[in-house]
């Protein structure tokens, strides 16, 4: 019985439950800012790539 009792207790221990679910969101959103940061890294090399070949096409 002192088994059971137990895993009872650690069945209905919940205190880790909130540190998995921060873990989880910061993962989540450390996965969207490199999304985004890759994203705007290709928007901004396509701009100054545009401007460059504008300045050598002027010159």
């Amino acid at each position: 019985m002192d088994l059971i009792t137990r895993l009872r207790g650690l069945a209905r221990n919940d205190e880790g439950q909130d540190l998995l679910e921060y873990a989880l969101l910061v993962a989540l959103i450390a996965l969207v800012a490199v999304g985004a940061v890759t994203f705007a890294g290709v928007q901004v090399n396509t701009i100054f790539t545009s401007i460059a070949n504008a300045l050598a096409a002027a010159l």
